[in-house]
């Protein structure tokens, strides 16, 4: 079903004529004040309830982002919550081969946010999680600058499920080449 929103073109200004009778009056102006500005030429536009597809304005239809995280990443992230495993502390999540909407284990290892940063890909934008060595645990997203324009909008808008997948995380850190966790600032 489509919503539409009235956007006025010209207003005009709308007077009582006593000469109309008052039914045909009513037509004209239904509920409307006398002197008021109205606007009979409306258009009916489909409105554009922005890049989110949970908004209020779309009628409150939620609706999945379309990404889907395969199972794999969900076995990853488990090892590396697990306290008794110390072979994984982060783990690197990106697209599955050609695939728009799979994602699956990119990288994983051990080293901690030293180690991690040294293994963020060049031109495809990854997710990830990463163990802090207090314990901590948080995630990010990196696109890098040479990211085609359309897998860069692509990817944000899977932001949120592919977090979803990434139980426990304390928050958001911004992800760079050669950061540390001295150097990474603060959890969002």
């Amino acid at each position: 079903k489509t919503q539409y929103c009235i956007v006025p073109q010209q207003p005009t200004t709308v007077t009582k004529n006593p000469t109309l009778s008052s039914q045909h009056h009513s037509k004209l102006v239904t509920n409307q004040p006398t002197n008021k500005k109205y606007y009979p030429n409306m258009s009916k536009v489909p409105i554009i309830a922005g890049t989110m597809q949970t908004d209020p304005r779309s009628g409150g239809v939620k609706r999945s982002s379309g990404v889907n995280v395969l199972p794999v990443v969900g076995e990853v992230w488990s090892q590396i919550r697990d306290d008794g495993n110390k072979d994984l502390d982060w783990v690197l999540i990106g697209y599955n081969g050609n695939s728009k909407t799979d994602m699956t284990v990119f990288d994983q290892g051990n080293g901690g946010m030293a180690v991690l940063s040294t293994k963020l890909p060049e031109a495809e934008p990854v997710f990830g999680g990463v163990r802090l060595s207090k314990g901590r645990f948080v995630h990010f997203l990196y696109v890098p600058e040479g990211c085609p324009a359309m897998k860069r909008g692509r990817t944000l808008m899977y932001k949120n499920g592919v977090f979803n997948a990434l139980e426990g995380c304390d928050g958001e850190i911004e992800m760079s080449p050669g950061l540390t966790e001295e150097t990474m600032g603060q959890v969002r």
